[in-house]
């Protein structure tokens, strides 16, 4: 299954401050100091050293605050004030500085099927991103937390691929695609991938979903994930887990509020707000999620 049609460029898919991203301050923040040309290579890198620099985190919706797509603010927060994001803000942001550099890029969305009973069928929840880089298309994600990729796929190769951590294939699956990665030798589903254009009124939607409703997952309980070259660390409420990429896991149950703020400042090295009210999300929360 192979298609070399072009992307359609962009008409009015991103919101932006009128001087557009400030790319200087953006690659100082994932120490990025390779090329800029819209190459294949230039993607590989930026795509891995945004996925190791900027962690996955769900902080403002936990704190029932808001999570603002727009272009200012999401520099603001990932750049300017060293905090992570979910996918919606890590994949607009890295869309935006595609974009800027000549890329074609196109929003999509996906069905969670990480960890989903089989036969369940869950909202078109999650973003990513659909890239043409020298005549091929490629999937990019560096908002996926724990397994947020650290290398685009080919959206069109059926064989596996390797990256710099796990490796993945994209399977197709009637009209779309399903993302998987091989987990200790068995091939675990991530998403299932539609291709139909996403722009922002969708991911407003969404987004406010996702970080609002009572029941969802981003508001109840804590998430944190980061990816170095050695390891892939996870903070889900009290329960801390390291993933070596050498296949050895060490998971740990912290004790209390405290604990928690230390991993979250110097594990995850994200700049917590002196608030009584982290203190009380905290306390409400002291089993780790199932």
């Amino acid at each position: 299954m192979k298609s070399t049609t072009p992307i359609a460029p962009e008409k009015t898919f991103f919101k932006i401050k009128k001087d557009g991203i400030d790319l200087e301050r953006y690659f100082k923040r994932i120490n990025y100091t390779g090329a800029l040309s819209p190459t294949v290579e230039t993607l590989q890198q930026l795509h891995y050293q945004h996925a190791v620099s900027i962690p996955f985190e769900n902080l403002n919706p936990f704190l029932k605050q808001p999570v603002p797509l727009d272009m200012e603010s999401l520099q603001r927060k990932l750049v300017e004030e060293n905090r992570g994001g979910y996918c919606f803000e890590q994949n607009l942001l890295f869309a935006e500085v595609l974009r800027s550099l000549g890329f074609q890029v196109r929003g999509l969305a996906a069905r969670v099927l990480w960890n989903v009973p089989a036969g369940v069928t869950t909202a078109r929840g999650h973003m990513l991103l659909l890239v043409q880089a020298e005549g091929e298309a490629f999937l990019a994600d560096v908002g996926f937390g724990g397994l947020t990729l650290t290398a685009p796929v080919k959206l069109y190769e059926q064989k596996e691929q390797q990256t710099p951590h796990e490796t993945f294939r994209v399977v197709p699956v009637e009209d779309e695609f399903v993302l998987q990665a091989k987990i200790q030798g068995n091939w675990k589903p991530l998403y299932r991938i539609g291709l139909q254009e996403q722009f922002t009124p969708d991911y407003e939607m969404a987004n406010w979903f996702t970080s609002t409703h009572p029941r969802s997952p981003f508001v109840n309980g804590l998430m944190f994930a980061k990816t170095t070259p050695e390891a892939r660390y996870g903070l889900r409420n009290y329960e801390l887990s390291i993933h070596y990429t050498n296949g050895i896991t060490e998971k740990q149950v912290l004790s209390n509020p405290g604990q928690v703020k230390t991993v979250i400042e110097e594990v995850f090295k994200i700049p917590l707000p002196t608030t009584q009210e982290l203190d009380q999300a905290l306390h409400l929360i002291m089993q780790p999620l199932d």
